[in-house]
Parts: C-alpha cells; structure tokens; sequence
C-alpha cells in the first residue's frame, strides 16, 4: 500500500483598486493605486489628505463579498466605532483581522485622534496571501473588500480593494 499526499496551495492576488473622497472638503485621496512591479510582487499604496483635523469620531463600515453574479455578500458587513476598537483591539476580533491585513504598511495604528494625513504603504498581495489562506483560509473565487469611513457621523469616503484566491 502506497500513500499519495496532494498538497493543495492557494494564492491572493490583487486585482484592483477604487477610492472614492465622499466629501472632498473634508479629504482627498492624493493616490490609491496597485503597483504590479514583476509578476510575484505586487502591492496596494493610498494616502488620504485630511483638512479638516482632528478627527476624534470614527466609523467604519466594511463587508467582505464574493463575486458570484454580481458580487454578493460573504461573510460579514460590519459597522464599528473604530475608535472604540483600536482602544482596545480585543472588543471586535473581526475587525481586528481586518484592521491587522494593513496596520503593519499604515500610519492607522494608534487610537483617535487623527492629526495627520492617512498612508497605506505598499501593502503586498503576499501579507495578505498568507492572512486569507493560511490564518483564516477562505474558499477560492473572486472577492470585493468594500469600506465606508465616517466621521462625525458622516460619510466622508469609500475604499474598494477587489482581489482573487485562486
């Protein structure tokens, strides 16, 4: 009798990226882009200038969907007192999950208040691979995270980030 082991790997890729200033008086997105710079490496970068600081008040509002016929919800859609959360990490592990696929690449990881622009810094398809297929594995397919940052109570800007596991 033979034994046969099938070693069965997965890989996330990014595939693009939108974001949206909801009101441009409040902030911009000075770049929101994917970088591909060789077929093994790329990476997510996007800084937010903020005018009108501090921000003391923040929700956020994400879901995770999952490209079926049209994308549709997978998983969770979530609303949080961000504030709250990065006081104390442990209150929503969901939200921890995904506050930790960026906070190592962001300038997002102290509590409130906000007194400088927001960085996103060359966040790699390779961190979050090992997050969404070896942490917590996810079934293959085609995925939209879909986020809405408030503050004050109002929706001030949208953040699209699409990738695939396949």
């Amino acid at each position: 009798m033979s034994l046969k082991f099938i070693f069965i790997s997965s890989k996330f890729e990014f595939t693009n990226i939108k974001c949206t200033s909801l009101d441009p008086d409040f902030s911009n997105f000075e770049y929101c882009r994917l970088k591909s710079v060789n077929r093994t490496y790329k990476y997510i970068t996007l800084k937010v200038n903020l005018y009108k600081i501090p921000i003391t008040k923040v929700r956020v509002n994400f879901a995770f969907l999952k490209r079926y016929n049209g994308y549709q919800p997978f998983l969770y859609n979530i609303s949080v007192d961000a504030c709250k959360v990065l006081k104390n990490p442990k209150s929503n592990p969901v939200f921890g999950f995904f506050h930790s696929l960026f906070r190592d690449s962001s300038n997002m990881n102290h509590t409130c208040p906000f007194n400088h622009d927001l960085i996103v810094d060359k966040l790699s398809a390779e961190f979050v691979n090992t997050q969404v297929t070896k942490v917590l594995p996810f079934p293959l397919g085609s995925y939209l995270f879909h986020s809405i940052w408030l503050a004050d109570n109002i929706r001030r800007a949208e953040v699209k980030v699409y990738g695939t596991i396949s």
